[in-house]
C-alpha cells in the first residue's frame, strides 16, 4: 500500500450470504434429476465477497450489510471477520440470513439461485442511517443484490467515487447509472445496462465494444466489462482498451467476478489508473478460479498471481 498518504476508505454496501454448493458432473436441464456431491458451505454474497477480496489485498474496507439470527449467520461472516473488514455497520436482524444455492459442474461452470433474507433490510431507510459513512468514504462499492431503493439512495448520498457492479441488473434511473466510475458488468449485464440507460432493447448485433461506447455516450463515466477467459474491456471518454486474462486451470468460477471487483477497488484506492486496476483485477480473478468457493479462493497480497504474459501460476 502507499505509505506516503492515508489509505482511501472503502465502504462496501451490499449482500452477505451463505453459499451452499453442490458439485455435479454437469448442470442439469429443466425437470432433470442428477446425482451431486456435497453440500459445501462457504461465506458469500456479492457485497461480502468484494469486501473480502479487497481487504485480503491490503485495502482498508468497511462493510455495511445485514445477517439474520439463524445458525448460518456466523458462517456468512467468517470471511469478513478473518480478512479484517470493519463490521461496525453490520446489522443482525430477526429471520434468516441471505443464502445462495449453487450448482458447480466438473468444468467449473455454475448455476446460482439467491434468496435475500436479511439483505432485504438494506433499503433507503438504512442508507439514511448510514448517511455519515456514505458521504465521507472515498470509495463506495455497490451491487444489485440489495433492494433498489437502498441502492438508489446510497448513490444519491455518495459524495465521492461510486463503483457499481450492476449484478444482477436492476432498473436504476439513468442519472444514477451515470454516477458509476466505473460501472462493472459482464457481457450479458452490459447489454441489459444499455437497455436501462436507453429505455430500449439494444441491437443484438452490437459488439461488446459498441455496447461500451454507447454506455459512455449515454453518460456513464467509465465502464469495465468482464468477459471470462477473454479478459476484460475498459472504456471511458478516451476509448476502449482490452485487458487479457491469464490462462489457468479452472476449478470453480464462483465469485471470480467479485474477486475482480474487489481487486479493482483495492487498486483504485492505491491510486492506480482504471486500466492498471483492471489489469491487476484480471490476474486476481483468474487466481480465484483455481480454488473452491468464492472467498476461500481469493488471494492475499503475498499470493503468486498468474502472469498475463506467461499464462501460468
Amino acid at each position: 500500500m502507499n505509505t506516503q498518504t492515508a489509505p482511501k476508505r472503502i465502504l462496501v454496501i451490499g449482500s452477505i450470504n451463505v453459499d451452499v454448493t453442490i458439485r455435479t458432473q454437469r448442470i442439469p436441464t429443466a425437470g432433470e434429476t442428477i446425482h451431486g456431491r456435497g453440500p459445501e458451505i462457504f461465506p458469500g454474497g456479492k457485497g461480502a465477497n468484494q469486501a473480502v477480496a479487497a481487504a485480503k489485498l491490503g485495502a482498508t474496507v468497511t462493510m455495511a450489510g445485514a445477517v439474520g439470527d439463524d445458525p448460518y449467520a456466523d458462517a456468512a461472516l467468517q470471511g469478513l471477520t478473518t480478512s479484517g473488514v470493519d463490521l461496525h455497520y453490520l446489522l443482525k436482524v430477526p429471520g434468516p440470513s441471505g443464502m445462495a444455492f449453487i450448482t458447480v459442474d466438473d468444468d467449473g461452470n455454475n448455476m446460482i439461485v439467491v434468496t435475500p433474507g436479511a439483505n432485504a433490510t438494506m433499503n433507503a431507510m438504512r442508507m439514511d442511517q448510514l448517511r455519515t459513512e456514505i458521504t465521507t468514504s472515498d470509495l463506495i462499492v455497490l451491487q444489485g443484490e440489495i433492494p433498489i431503493d437502498g441502492l438508489s439512495r446510497a448513490i444519491e448520498l455518495a459524495n465521492h467515487r461510486v463503483v457499481l457492479n450492476l449484478a444482477p441488473v436492476v432498473d436504476l434511473p439513468s442519472y444514477l447509472l451515470s454516477r458509476a466510475d466505473p460501472l462493472i458488468v459482464n457481457e450479458h449485464e452490459g447489454r441489459l445496462a444499455l437497455g436501462v440507460m436507453t429505455g430500449t432493447d439494444p441491437d443484438a448485433s452490437l459488439s461488446d465494444e459498441d455496447v461500451l461506447q454507447r454506455l459512455i455516450e449515454h453518460g456513464v463515466r467509465s465502464v469495465i466489462m468482464t468477459r471470462g477467459e477473454q479478459g476484460a474491456l475498459v472504456a471511458d471518454r478516451d476509448g476502449v482498451a482490452a485487458v487479457p486474462s491469464p490462462k489457468v486451470k479452472v476449478v470453480d468460477t464462483t465469485g471470480a467476478g467479485d474477486a475482480f471487483v474487489g481487486a479493482t477497488v483495492a487498486a483504485l484506492a492505491e491510486g492506480s489508473t482504471l486500466i492498471d486496476a483492471a489489469r491487476f483485477a484480471a490476474r486476481v480473478g483468474a487466481y480465484a478460479c483455481t480454488g473452491r468457493g468464492a472467498q476461500p479462493s481469493y488471494p492475499d497480497s503475498a499470493s503468486p498471481l498468474p502472469d498475463q504474459r506467461q499464462g501460468a501460476l
